[in-house]
């Protein structure tokens, strides 16, 4: 089996090759990710609908509805390994993406609309799902975030990740607004049960609440993570969101044979 060991933005992944074989993907996902202590496994499969599917795990073996950076990374691995051209549609559990390969390593994707917004779901963080059914997100502004806070804010980030107002449990995305357009953004991610270096829906649901809050003139964000730097584009009518795109850079650390 080919493992590849990747990363967007710092947020890492192992990846398959998937079609035509039957694998136990939690089991692998567990195995795999332990060696590298990535934050999740991929793995690529046939689609009737798209160009490919995508199987989206968490380093804890539970399966995903999908991940931001992950479909970044997969896009990339879809290209440079012949599945798909500069441009694709990958099948997910929250729903098709689009996705554009930028240059040699910078990709591009239109994310799934949001399919559940409640900007005042607790008193301190709105709430906010990337698809349908979607990735589940906290968000909470805090007014001067840094990375070295980061274990000081554990306590926070793991009483909002199991807050009863979160059904489904939640990646609880903290930021700090840097200027109209840029916001700093630290998440804690359900799954991983830990600080990730980036996560791509994550930053996506921050420019969504702040965009429906009206904080967000440009409709496009840079959100600086620990890992790099993503870029969001919104496209919206009033109220209604009809598009989030995600772009950033990705990287293939090494390849396992």
């Amino acid at each position: 089996m080919t493992v590849w060991y990747m990363n967007g933005a710092g947020n890492d992944f192992m990846v398959i090759d998937a079609r035509g074989k039957e694998y136990d993907f939690s089991a692998l996902a567990l195995q795999l990710c332990a060696q590298t202590g990535a934050d999740g496994f991929m793995a690529v499969d046939h689609s009737d609908v798209a160009d490919f599917r995508l199987h989206f795990y968490n380093s804890d073996g539970s399966r995903g509805e999908m991940c931001g950076n992950g479909s970044r990374c997969i896009c990339r691995f879809a290209y440079d390994n012949g599945i798909a051209g500069e441009t694709m549609t990958v099948q997910t559990d929250a729903g098709i993406i689009s996705g554009w390969r930028l240059n040699e390593s910078d990709y591009r994707v239109k994310l799934n609309n949001p399919g559940i917004v409640d900007l005042e779901r607790t008193e301190d963080a709105a709430y906010v799902e990337i698809g349908a059914p979607g990735v589940p997100h906290g968000v909470a502004e805090l007014k001067a975030l840094s990375w070295e806070q980061a274990e000081v804010l554990r306590p926070i980030a793991l009483e909002l990740r199991h807050c009863k107002a979160f059904p489904k449990g939640a990646n609880i995305n903290l930021f700090t607004v840097l200027s109209d357009d840029a916001v700093r953004v630290l998440t804690f991610e359900r799954g991983v049960e830990d600080y990730t270096l980036a996560c791509g829906t994550g930053c996506a649901s921050v420019a969504v609440a702040l965009y429906l809050q009206g904080r967000l003139p440009g409709k496009m964000l840079t959100a600086h993570c620990k890992g790099g730097d993503l870029r969001l584009r919104l496209e919206a009518e009033g109220s209604d969101i009809t598009a989030i795109y995600l772009e950033g850079p990705t990287q293939v650390v090494r390849i396992y044979e």
